[in-house]
């Protein structure tokens, strides 16, 4: 173990543990805390020996959500975007979409579709997108605009919406399960894409948690229906309060439910 090293008590050895994140790194740390002669230096390295495999899973997790994006930019593309839509199924607020393009190497450990992660990792996910993508596009339509041209359009207009409002424009995109009307640039529809295509499954946590926020406002609007709380979708809270509170403005008519 280094002079250095050997001075630091048990719990400075673990705070500098805790941050490292990268596998090599940890494997460094590791065969120093193995030359230290306290039971609990080696009981750490053992610690970090199990964080860098788990983090070399990681890694090749997430290489082979990029593979679809890595054999575009092999054929020539320059600027792939993933794009997905969120909140379909809710019966108030809008349908959200985004569109992200990100960088050949993205550095998003947990990424994945937004449905399987928690609140906390959507959100630490969606600044990370946020931080490392190279544009981003945000495409939003109204529960009234729902109600008008029936959900599966809503849905593929917000996409549409999204790529638009990309800073520059993408020259493919890969979409989850659709392909949207109206565009000229090169689709490659994904069923699953949200799990299966890193820049779909960015695309599904960065709307996601832009919608999420547009249901928190709403929530501030029309506190009888708790909109923080589920968002919008048919929890048995949500149906007690529209028999109790009656339909919002926000709500989507032409959903049975609230009809």
């Amino acid at each position: 173990m280094s002079f250095a090293t050997a001075k630091l008590s048990l719990a400075q050895l673990r705070h500098r543990a805790a941050t490292l994140q990268s596998a090599p790194a940890l494997r460094r740390f590791a065969l120093e805390l193995e030359r230290d002669g306290r039971a609990g230096a080696r009981f750490l390295a053992q610690r970090c020996k199990r964080r860098a495999l788990h983090l070399d899973a990681e890694q090749r997790r997430l290489d082979q959500l990029l593979q679809h994006q890595r054999a575009l930019h092999a054929a020539g593309a320059r600027r792939v975007a993933g794009v997905d839509e969120v909140g379909v199924g809710s019966w108030a607020g809008p349908v959200v979409a985004a569109a992200v393009v990100l960088p050949e190497r993205p550095q998003l450990p947990g990424l994945d579709d937004s449905k399987k992660l928690s609140r906390r990792a959507r959100e630490r996910l969606s600044s990370a997108v946020r931080e490392q993508a190279l544009a981003i596009g945000l495409g939003v339509v109204s529960c009234d605009d729902v109600d008008r041209l029936n959900v599966r359009r809503a849905g593929l207009e917000a996409m549409r919406r999204a790529v638009g409002a990309l800073p520059e424009p993408a020259d493919h995109l890969l979409v989850d399960a659709h392909t949207i009307p109206g565009l000229s640039t090169p689709q490659t529809p994904l069923i699953g894409g949200d799990g299966r295509a890193a820049a779909i499954a960015a695309a599904s946590v960065v709307a996601k948690v832009h919608r999420d926020a547009i249901m928190c406002r709403l929530d501030a609007l029309h506190p009888d229906y708790g909109f923080a709380a589920h968002k919008g979708y048919g929890t048995s809270a949500h149906r007690r309060a529209l028999l109790c509170a009656g339909v919002s403005p926000v709500h989507r008519r032409s959903f049975a439910p609230v009809a």
